[in-house]
């Protein structure tokens, strides 16, 4: 999987950060979906010690992702995140579809 991250979406990561020692996390949310395979991308920052063992590292432009190796599944091979600041919301897209155009940035 290739993710690319626009230099609007780092800056924005970088700033929610706040000097933190955070990582970023690409979650496939599948709580209160209904079903394990529906669910919605979501962007989370995080401790280190708190990612857990089936996370996987992503090499990006920017930066590492960290993402659940079991969800990769759910996601296309080539992915961009970008922000949009009219929306002030972070956008997950793929050549072929958005998978998430309105998607918050959480810190666990």
């Amino acid at each position: 999987m290739k993710l690319t991250i626009t230099d609007e979406a780092v800056n924005q990561i970088e700033a929610k950060k706040q000097n933190q020692d955070f990582v970023v996390k690409l979650k496939y949310e599948t709580d209160g979906c209904g079903c394990a395979v529906s669910g919605v991308p979501t962007l989370q920052l995080m401790k280190q010690q708190s990612l857990d063992q089936e996370d996987i590292a992503l090499k990006t432009n920017a930066m590492d992702v960290y993402i659940e190796k079991s969800k990769e599944i759910f996601f296309a091979d080539e992915l961009k995140l970008d922000y949009s600041v009219q929306t002030g919301l972070f956008r997950l897209v793929s050549p072929g579809e958005i998978l998430n155009g309105r998607m918050s940035c959480t810190i666990q």
